[in-house]
């Protein structure tokens, strides 16, 4: 058998040069087609989000957790926008700390989301605010990172204490308060986090943020033919109260104190050191300070004309945790599991 090989274009007969010419021309076409389309599509949900709502003096907005965080910098935010806010914070300090910066539109009233009297006190308190003109948005933000860890550290009273914050607090503000947002054809806005997409370490904390999201997509699909929006925040890492170093090493040696010597033996008894060292490399390197990038979402959300259904604030959402959560699960787990501290009795 002859095997005939083209190493060189220039030697195909001239019909196929001009064929093969053509086809590259096409493809070239092509490419640059979807970058128009793709720009194109840019640049007209940028000139789309642009516009905001009208009469913000007129819009009251709810947020709770406002003593630190994401919550008193979105608070002091929509003052200054002109929104009248209604922060609701869990102890008198941050009342009074809030108050202080703030102008005299913006109301501040004490909540525990774990407690139904406490919710319902909070209720009635924004009922006498905003009479018949309804609750424009509720921003659900409080919430807690710890105890977190391995699933066979924790017990059952763990995952429910963290759940009575994270995903009932979140349901039992929002059901609250829910015929006042549909009375003003309002928002919720729902704070979840990028670890409701994908679950990077074990405990509470993921399990609840899943929920939230659950939570977000069957609300949001109930009440849009009410007209309110349900918008849900999947931010990566930023430094807050509840990323703090100190904190999360105090979680992990709170939780070690408490293990059984049959698990402490299966981890090894140098665990926490080298689940700490982990922490601090991973953690620390991926924390971003500038936590208005979260709140200028919260923003969004709340005054434009056309919120987004999800944003996703912070680089390592954007670029690591989610294009990690779209991944085969067997990539993501071996992703995941290379930068864990492994215990001595583990069979990887």
């Amino acid at each position: 058998m002859t095997r005939h090989t083209v190493t060189d274009v220039t030697l195909l007969p001239a019909t196929q040069q001009a064929y093969l010419g053509e086809r590259n021309s096409v493809a070239w076409e092509m490419f640059l087609y979807i970058i128009g389309l793709v720009a194109f599509w840019f640049v007209f949900r940028w000139y789309r989000e642009l516009a905001r709502v009208p009469n913000k003096g007129e819009k009251y907005v709810y947020i709770t957790g406002c003593d630190s965080g994401f919550g008193n910098l979105l608070a002091r935010h929509l003052d200054k926008l002109g929104f009248c806010v209604i922060a609701a914070c869990y102890t008198e300090k941050g009342e009074d700390e809030l108050k202080k910066v703030s102008s005299e539109r913006l109301n501040t009233v004490h909540l525990d989301v774990i407690s139904t009297d406490s919710v319902n006190k909070a209720t009635a308190f924004i009922k006498t605010l905003v009479g018949e003109k309804g609750l424009w948005a509720v921003v659900n933000n409080a919430g807690v990172s710890v105890p977190s860890g391995p699933c066979d550290w924790m017990t059952v009273d763990d995952y429910k204490s963290m759940l009575d914050v994270n995903l009932i607090g979140v349901i039992g503000v929002t059901l609250s308060v829910l015929p006042l947002i549909k009375k003003a054809r309002g928002r919720v806005v729902n704070v979840a986090s990028v670890f409701g997409r994908i679950s990077a370490f074990g405990g509470p904390y993921c399990v609840s943020k899943y929920g939230v999201e659950a939570f977000n997509d069957s609300l949001r699909m109930n009440m849009s033919a009410f007209g309110v929006k349900v918008l849900c925040l999947e931010p990566g890492f930023f430094k807050t109260s509840v990323t703090d170093l100190n904190l999360l090493r105090k979680n992990v040696k709170t939780l070690w104190d408490n293990l059984s010597e049959e698990i402490k033996d299966q981890y090894g008894h140098d665990y926490p050191e080298r689940a700490n060292v982990t922490l601090e490399k991973n953690v620390a390197t991926l924390l971003d300070g500038d936590l208005m990038k979260v709140v200028s979402c919260m923003e969004h959300a709340i005054s434009a004309v056309h919120p987004r259904t999800r944003y996703s604030p912070g680089w390592d959402a954007k670029f690591l945790w989610l294009p990690m959560s779209y991944l085969p699960t067997w990539i993501a787990d071996k992703m995941l599991l290379k930068d864990m501290a492994k215990p001595t009795g583990s069979i990887l």
